[in-house]
């Protein structure tokens, strides 16, 4: 059994960031909601856990709380903001409202030598973002750390293993975050470090062969970076017996269906079967203009086609594949387990969906559901799928249809493909596109007033967003010289027929989101 830390999620934003990181140490980290029962926790034989953050007051006894059982369980517990002060709490401390609320980046200054700040400088930057404070530490406790306006920014009961920060050290901007981490997971935790991604292939691969035995797999294959992964491993394990379902929406970028198409014919040994369903999308889409609107018929018809397609192939004694990932699952409000979760559904994930009630499979089969994205890459370089695929630009299960804003039609769907198509082609050539995150173009919905020759036009806008980030939560809007732009631009508006002007979006996210729908 590998060995694995747990983050008990109290409402955190950060809970994914922080089973990231302990991950990025080969350890393997779950994330499971506060209201997961003590007595599943004790099964699991963790050997840490990690109290999340979260936006309440723990002396408010509507917020999440925990049984203080835990705290005598005897194993290592690291808690987070809110979890710092929930250990306070439950261990017999005081936790108030604080003179003074601390945000953003702080000194703290290290008072007692302590196995957490173990290559830490005596003063350095940390992420505050609280509104109370420990007031009293709880008896067998003692203060290893602290800000100017912070008295208690880190504690410890050493004998117990219980240990707690104020701040955030799982972001980037705490200068040392990785390294005080790292200190728990193995200096305090005993962690070995010994899940990769090589054992996770082979150990997947037996598991698949072993639960489908001579069986039949399908799989729902949109051409993304997760269901291709999928697709490799599932492939390496039964081979033949596996046939990929793709759905064209006639929503994807210029010539991805093909792409997409040839490399898994190609690569791997399976049965591939295209549907190819634009015109049928474009009707249903006729008249839609409000997003949330648009998701969820891209999301029932491609599943309805979807369905439709294997219904007669699903005879009750084949398996069911797809490649939902481990942030789908929390965001789903699914987490690692069916309880309840307290963080908020951000958007429907289409891996998510129902199997109708009129098709039998022996089960639902998902490689990925422990995996997050970056983890998915590096199973895909390994399983020697095409560097296109694998490092995929983020591309929304909707496809253009949220890239598109208003009515979606063919013919704004072809100016869009073929923008962005200049714009990926313009970052591959001249090598700036590894400073991106995530690059495309928005078909803006607006009309300007151009001069062509001698000419007046009156043509489209379109919009280039690119971004860098280093977990998606927050996002920076990217700073691509401006001669770049220019050569993009130029192209674009010569290229392209019904476009005659180019905007560069330029907010961050928050306040804006990624996509703009």
């Amino acid at each position: 059994m590998k060995e694995s830390i747990l983050v008990l999620d109290f409402g955190g934003q950060y809970n994914q960031l922080i089973a990231r990181r302990v991950r990025e140490n080969n350890v393997y980290a779950e994330i499971l909601p506060y209201t997961t029962p003590i007595e599943q926790i004790k099964q699991k034989n963790y050997k840490g856990i990690i109290f999340t953050g979260g936006p309440n007051s723990v002396y408010d006894m509507s917020s999440p709380h925990y049984p203080k059982e835990i705290l005598s369980l005897g194993v290592p517990i690291l808690g987070i903001c809110y979890g710092c002060q929930l250990m306070a709490w439950m261990a017999g401390g005081a936790v108030e409202t604080a003179p003074v609320s601390e945000y953003g980046k702080i000194e703290l200054k290290i008072k007692k030598e302590s196995i957490l700040f173990d290559g830490v400088d005596d003063k350095s930057t940390v992420w505050m973002s609280h509104t109370d404070f420990i007031s009293r530490v709880p008896d067998g406790f003692e203060v290893t750390a602290l800000t100017y306006d912070c008295p208690c920014a880190a504690m410890e009961n050493r004998e117990r293993k219980l240990y707690a920060v104020q701040f955030h050290p799982e972001v980037t901007h705490t200068a040392f975050g990785k390294e005080m981490l790292k200190n728990f997971i193995f200096g305090v935790c005993g962690c070995k470090g010994d899940w990769v991604m090589d054992s996770f292939i082979d150990e997947t691969v037996n598991s698949l062969k072993e639960k489908i035995g001579d069986k039949q797999v399908i799989l729902g294959l949109s051409g993304g970076v997760d269901s291709s992964v999928a697709a490799g491993l599932l492939s390496r394990a039964v081979g033949k017996q596996l046939t990929c379902v793709f759905v064209d929406q006639g929503l994807m970028r210029k010539d991805e269906g093909d792409f997409v198409e040839q490399t898994f014919t190609k690569l791997f040994d399976m049965d591939f079967v295209r549907v190819n369903c634009g015109d049928v999308f474009l009707e249903k889409l006729k008249g839609v203009t409000d997003p949330e609107a648009k998701r969820k018929i891209i999301s029932e018809e491609f599943y309805k086609v979807f369905w439709d397609e294997i219904k007669s192939r699903a005879k009750g004694d084949a398996f069911f594949a797809q490649g939902t990932i481990y942030p789908d699952r929390i965001e789903s409000g699914k987490g690692a387990t069916d309880g309840e979760s307290q963080t908020s559904v951000i958007k429907t994930h289409h891996n998510m969906g129902k199997i109708p009630d009129d098709v039998e499979f022996l089960g639902v089969i998902e490689p990925l559901g422990d995996l997050f994205k970056d983890e998915v890459r590096k199973v895909g370089e390994k399983l020697g799928i095409p560097k296109e695929l694998v490092w995929r630009q983020p591309f929304p299960g909707p496809g253009l249809g949220v890239r598109i804003i208003g009515e979606i039609t063919k013919e704004k769907i072809e100016i869009l493909q073929n923008a962005d198509f200049v714009l990926r082609d313009e970052m591959a050539k001249n090598g700036y596109e590894k400073n991106l995150s995530q690059f495309f173009c928005v078909f803006t919905g607006s009309k300007a007033v151009g001069v062509m020759g001698d000419h007046r036009t009156y043509e489209n806008v379109i919009a280039i967003r690119a971004v860098t980030t280093d977990d998606f939560m927050t996002a920076d809007w990217a700073r691509i010289p401006f001669d770049i732009l220019a050569k993009v631009s130029n192209r674009i508006t010569n290229e392209v027929a019904g476009v005659n002007r180019i905007v560069y979006d330029i907010t961050s996210k928050p306040p804006g989101t990624v996509e703009w729908e």
